[in-house]
């Protein structure tokens, strides 16, 4: 099949009921097969219930009545309301130059476009068929989509997006392996102007090629010069750089199947002139514990620990540094993450969107927006994945569980509109 034929059959115009079950159903699949083969988890050891079953994520979209909005809670003076809907398995979000929203998923296979006219959002399938399409980023009129191993550019998109056309394939420049475990992808140029790409460990616990896997690699646009940034990285699919220091600061997904309580998610940082530092993985994890499958001398030796710990199978994903005006100076430089929620955790854990705290050497995690988690009730309602600044300095989160975003603003207490 040529280029322009495979493109144009991806191309789609309309949610279908054939590709929600699809996509449904590979997820349950994926779950029943429990552990990769290459795994190392001593199952007879692990402290939880071998008989645990995983918190899934269907890939629909909830009717706008039933999008719980009104559960969510904020700090005073922020407001959050429905922006869009409609778009299953929403995650990666990225902005055009002309204002077009590009949404990226998983499972689903799709990537959206999300148009603003006249106050109204119009959700359009740009394409679909992919293998986990979460990697987006947007650039001098083209549209980078990352799906694995594939990766696509398509130049001048928001005035084509009801013709693409065929992209040009950048696959073979970037050589990215072709495993799925953890291996959807997060992309985002950096203040240097060079083009960043995850690629995470290929099981949940297991030792990695390390020129392969459990990276955070750079490489120029056109996808050549490649170099390795981070190494014993899990799951990283969120990152991004202090607006002051200019330094990378990235979301870590821990292991599973070693505990209710850990090893904690991570959030780290590449320091200046730490470029290539090692982060643990498989041997190390958290601050300093070692891996139980995994067995080194000295495991923790050498590695680079989390700035901060964000909680016990938090599945923290998206993480956005603030520089906008709407929101108070002391949300100026924070950054936010949007915890994705425990996979299968007996307790649930997560759900939310935190701030953590960069500057004075110590990292400080805070909550900020609650109620997608009844703790009580041990139920969620929803998945806080990715978020994006708008330019009028409002905060877009977007919702897998709900197929919505959320739009966050502020005003401050007792002001009155004009």
């Amino acid at each position: 099949m040529s280029m322009t034929s495979r493109i144009s059959a991806l191309l789609a115009v309309a949610v279908t009921a054939t590709a929600l079950a699809f996509a449904s159903g590979e997820l349950h699949a994926q779950q029943r097969k429990g552990f990769s083969p290459i795994d190392r988890t001593d199952q007879k050891k692990s402290k939880q219930d071998l008989n645990l079953k995983g918190h899934p994520t269907p890939p629909l979209a909830t009717p706008l009545e039933k999008i719980p909005v009104d559960k969510l809670r904020l700090p005073a003076g922020f407001k959050a309301e429905i922006w869009s809907h409609g778009h299953p398995g929403a995650r990666t979000m990225v902005i055009g130059s002309k204002g077009t929203i590009f949404m990226g998923s998983r499972l689903i296979g799709r990537v959206y476009a999300i148009t603003d006219r006249d106050g109204k959002r119009e959700v359009k399938v740009l394409l679909q068929g992919l293998t986990q399409p979460n990697g987006l980023v947007f650039r001098d009129g083209s549209l980078y989509v990352f799906a694995i191993n594939q990766v696509f550019r398509f130049d001048n998109i928001e005035d084509r997006l009801d013709n693409l056309g065929a992209p040009v394939e950048l696959t073979k420049a970037f050589n990215l392996p072709d495993t799925l475990h953890h291996n959807w992808k997060y992309v985002a140029f950096g203040p240097d102007g060079k083009m960043y790409v995850q690629v995470g460990a290929n099981c949940n616990i297991c030792e990695i090629n390390p020129g392969t896997h459990g990276q955070i690699r750079r490489y120029n646009a056109d996808g050549t010069g490649m170099e390795i940034l981070a190494r014993g990285v899990r799951n990283t699919v969120g990152f991004d750089w202090h607006p002051q220091t200019g330094e990378l600061w990235f979301t870590d997904n821990g292991r599973d199947w070693a505990g209710n309580e850990g090893p904690e998610d991570e959030l780290n940082v590449i320091r200046k002139g730490q470029e290539g530092a090692f982060y643990g993985f498989p041997y190390c994890h958290a601050n300093g514990i070692p891996d139980p499958d995994i067995r080194i001398p000295n495991a923790c030796a050498g590695v680079t620990l989390p700035a901060a710990t964000t909680g016990p199978h938090s599945a923290g994903l998206g993480i956005k540094f603030y520089t906008g005006t709407m929101f108070p100076k002391e949300y100026q430089n924070v950054a936010f993450i949007a915890r994705h929620g425990s996979w299968n955790r007996e307790q649930k854990f997560g759900y939310d969107v935190v701030i953590a705290r960069t500057d004075g050497g110590k990292v400080t995690i805070e909550p900020f927006m609650t109620g997608l988690l009844d703790e009580k009730a041990n139920q969620f309602f929803g998945r806080p994945s990715y978020l994006l600044q708008m330019p009028d300095g409002s905060l877009l989160v977007s919702d897998e569980t709900n197929g919505a975003i959320y739009r966050i603003s502020y005003a401050a207490p007792g002001a009155t509109k004009k």
